[in-house]
């Protein structure tokens, strides 16, 4: 019988290897920003939230502020250096007036996670304050807000009765990646990998519900495309934590 500790750490390494697909799934989009070197219609939204919600969750993992939660760090490391390449390119491509936007809100993220370092060495003394501290600002400051962002989503494919901006294969991959995190969250009690990820299963859960409704009504064109015309919709919702 397999001891609560191997248990927990190989939920944590399938729970590492399933995001890697819902991080990887901008890479279409961004061949298309380099071939036509322009964003046209992109937004860089979804990879601020990225890199917030990776480096919130690496600093989470760190033995200095939760002890034993290791294997939340490389998954959000991989997160946090694609999220950073991904801002990189839409920076180069965008124009003068965009990449002034884009550079104050990611100097205003570096500052923002720069005050919570600074708050969380200097202000807490035990694992358990940090550990409560940070993990409070990953789930109500980032893992909420990008669980949540798919609501928007949701409604319009109940108003349209279509899963043209919903596919599939991320759902899928949203919901799994949700259930093995809360298992891992569930092994050795962490609330806050807990809360962040049961909302990403209760997300996943019902995304992959609609899409069993609103799949026959969804017209063939619109499905065809559907995950071209998805990937920045469904990118901010990495919660790998």
């Amino acid at each position: 019988m397999l001891s609560a500790t191997v248990a927990r750490n190989i939920a944590g390494i399938f729970g590492n290897l399933i995001p890697l697909f819902v991080f990887l799934s901008p890479i279409p989009s961004f061949i298309t920003i380099y071939k036509n070197k322009k964003v046209e219609g992109y937004k860089a939204d979804p990879y601020l939230a990225t890199v917030l919600n990776c480096t919130l969750w690496v600093f989470y993992g760190l033995p200095i502020v939760h002890p034993g939660s290791i294997l939340v760090i490389p998954i959000n490391a991989v997160g946090l250096c694609l999220g950073l390449s991904y801002l990189a390119m839409f920076f180069y491509f965008s124009p003068t007036s965009q990449k002034v936007k884009l550079g104050l809100w990611f100097i205003g993220e570096i500052v923002f996670i720069g005050i919570v370092a600074a708050c969380t060495l200097l202000l807490f003394h035990t694992h358990k304050q940090r550990s409560c501290f940070v993990g409070i600002l990953c789930v109500i400051s980032v893992s909420c807000l990008i669980y949540i962002a798919p609501l928007t989503i949701m409604i319009k494919v109940i108003k349209t009765k279509s899963v043209k901006y919903m596919p599939f294969s991320l759902s899928l991959a949203y919901f799994l990646n949700g259930v093995v995190w809360v298992a891992y969250a569930l092994i050795k009690f962490d609330l806050f990998s807990l809360i962040g990820n049961g909302l990403g299963t209760v997300s996943g859960a019902v995304q992959l519900i609609l899409y069993a409704c609103y799949y026959k009504t969804t017209p063939k064109d619109d499905e065809k495309h559907s995950n071209v015309n998805s990937q920045l919709q469904v990118s901010g919702n990495q919660g790998g934590a």
